[in-house]
Formats: C-alpha cells, sequence, structure tokens
C-alpha cells in the first residue's frame, strides 16, 4: 500500500521500490481492495525479497517492522513505521492502516526534497 500512495502521489519524481525482509507469495486481496476504493491500482505488485543492493541504492528507507534483519547503511535517512501489520485483519481495520500510510507519505513527500527527472 505504501508503494502505491508513494507513485500516486509523488509520481515520477522517485523511483519508488518495495520489499519485505519475510514477503508473502502474494499481495493482501484485502489491502487491493481498499486500494481500490481510493483509486489505486495495486493488484500487479509481486511481493519481493528486500535486496540489500536496493538499501545501498536507496535514499530513503522506510521499514515497517523490519528490525535487525534489514541491512543498514551509514548516509541513507531511515524511518520505522510502527503499524498495525493488515495481514488477516477486517476490511474497516486495512482502511485505517491505508489512511494512516496515506498521511505518513503525505508528510514524506511534503519534506522530501524531489528533484525532476
Amino acid at each position: 500500500m505504501a508503494a502505491g500512495w508513494l507513485r500516486e502521489i509523488a509520481g515520477e519524481r522517485v523511483d519508488v521500490r518495495s520489499a519485505g525482509s519475510a514477503p508473502g507469495d502474494r499481495i493482501n486481496p484485502v489491502a487491493i481492495e481498499v486500494m481500490r476504493e481510493v483509486g489505486i491500482d495495486i493488484t500487479a505488485a509481486v511481493p519481493q525479497l528486500l535486496a540489500t543492493e536496493d538499501v545501498r541504492a536507496s535514499d530513503v528507507v522506510i521499514t515497517m517492522g523490519c528490525g535487525d534483519t534489514c541491512p543498514v547503511f551509514p548516509g541513507k535517512r531511515y524511518e520505522d513505521w510502527e503499524l498495525t501489520d493488515p495481514a488477516g485483519q477486517p476490511i474497516e481495520v486495512v482502511r485505517q492502516v491505508r489512511d494512516e500510510i496515506r498521511a505518513r507519505i503525505e508528510k514524506l513527500v511534503a519534506g522530501a526534497d524531489l528533484r525532476s527527472s
């Protein structure tokens, strides 16, 4: 959901990578549904394993409960967002998580130096 929001809000100004330390085999169908409700299609997203190279190439790394399993490099900006895990949650909870992610993405983009490509 975070990658979907970031692409929607920042557009082409950022290169978005989305991955996890223990990715599932598919995107949560409830997450797909709640994002569809706001006009964002994440059906083509495929869970990816977080690659050290992706972290190394990033300016900002947002984690959501990654803990010690995520690679850390000096000079990178890291934020760990403590959010309710939407897996197995009812749609009302997933909507709340979606909206919390949107608020955090808007704040992130508002405070970022996003250069046009």
